[in-house]
């Protein structure tokens, strides 16, 4: 018996890849990494959202409306607790963690940095936590630092404490890196940007869906994710943020919903989380995403942590038997595997794996400045999901191989 048997029972795994319709037989997923696939009731909830009981939130009157506010407003509940927020009013239901980074860039840094304040990134972060920062960044006239990663490419706590100053206001970190999976210390990196008094965001996007997750216990500033990767629909995704911050932060868009008073003599605006969802929002996205987090509860976040572990510690010792085969990232890691095959472009190992039926991701991750840190334009990256188990490991070892008959 292996380690995911003991973990989640044969049947028991078996019952979880049924859920998902997605999962023909026969091909083998491992991008969940990009997105996740869905299962059952996270679809069947959309459906019934779209069906029998749509209508729009917090306007109408009659019935369907009110019972539709309510399921709405639940699921900013749902989200709150699901990551310890201390009141679902510090939730901002957004389009994603790209929006929602955005929004902290235009609604905070904007407005709280100033000429010369720096901001803080790592070598390992996703363009969606650098570029929002750059474009702030020129138009206030402050400075991007960014940390070094250690040796088995984790971000350098040492480093990030030895160059961070006064000056720094805030710090923007990945909390499980979309390339190589590793797992960042949060609570130590809060630590050390509140102890020169700035702020700290976490992008989230990889954590969620593999482990348990508290912000207050990470005594972070901002968190951000995408439900789309939590099996949950795209077009909706969550920030959450102190409430002391929030109440503090302009509008994000102007609109419906997000008001108090309008008049031509002048606006009030509606208080935190309102104020930052302006016009109809995406009802049904929070629904399904309410949905998602149910499922994944239903299995356990810690158990499915530990699924993803071993499938990566299988991955990487199948693939470190093949010489050609060079690994990225710690060998403890969530849930991803990157790598490369010498003298083979990803994107021609991704198309012989699927045609093998074995689906993964090759390119550069929208992580170009770490591809320029590891020395190469791009990866092929295999990525698990709470569905994944010993065969799709087998089917994608398989397929290097035969990757690397035809490429000599």
């Amino acid at each position: 018996m292996n380690a995911t048997t003991a973990i989640l029972p044969v049947e028991a795994r078996r019952a979880v890849r049924n859920d998902f319709p997605g999962l023909t037989p026969g091909w083998h997923y491992l991008d969940s990494a990009a997105t996740a696939q869905k299962p059952q009731s996270v679809i069947d909830a959309i459906t019934q959202a779209y069906g029998p009981d749509y209508a729009t939130v917090h306007r109408g009157v009659y019935k369907r409306s009110a019972d539709m506010t309510l399921a709405y407003e639940a699921a900013r509940r749902r989200v709150a607790g699901f990551i310890g927020a201390a009141s679902e009013n510090e939730i901002v239901f957004v389009r994603g963690a790209t929006e929602g980074i955005n929004l902290v860039a235009t609604c905070w840094a904007a407005e709280q940095l100033q000429p010369g304040d720096r901001i803080l990134l790592s070598q390992l972060e996703h363009h969606s936590n650098i570029v929002p920062w750059q474009m702030i960044a020129a138009k206030i006239g402050a400075h991007i630092d960014v940390i070094p990663l250690t040796e088995d490419h984790r971000i350098d706590l040492d480093a990030m404490a030895a160059m961070i100053t006064p000056a720094h206001k805030l710090v923007a970190l990945a909390h499980v890196s979309n390339v190589l999976g590793s797992v960042l210390d949060a609570r130590r990196a809060g630590e050390i940007a509140h102890a020169v008094g700035a702020k700290i965001l976490l992008d989230g996007c990889q954590a969620v869906p593999r482990m348990s997750v508290d912000v207050q216990a990470l005594d972070c500033d901002f968190y951000v994710f995408s439900a789309h990767k939590l099996y949950g629909p795209t077009g909706i995704g969550v920030l959450w943020a102190r409430g002391e911050i929030l109440a503090d932060m302009p509008p994000y868009q102007g609109g419906g919903a997000m008001i108090d008073r309008v008049s031509f003599a002048g606006t009030t605006y509606a208080p935190p989380p309102g104020r930052f969802e302006a016009g109809t929002p995406h009802i049904v996205g929070a629904l399904g995403l309410h949905a998602a987090i149910d499922y994944v509860e239903s299995i356990g976040l810690d158990r499915i942590h530990a699924i993803e572990t071993e499938l990566v510690r299988e991955t990487r010792a199948a693939l470190s038997r093949i010489n050609s085969v060079r690994l990225f990232g710690p060998e403890e890691s969530a849930g991803i595997v990157s790598f490369a095959i010498d003298g083979v472009h990803p994107h021609d190992i991704g198309t012989i794996l699927d045609e093998e039926g074995v689906a993964i991701r090759a390119g550069h991750h929208c992580a170009q400045p770490l591809m320029d840190m590891l020395g190469v334009p791009a990866t092929a990256r295999a990525s698990f999901g709470v569905y994944s188990d010993a065969s799709d490991v087998a089917a994608l070892i398989k397929g290097i191989e035969r990757v690397t008959r035809i490429f000599g």
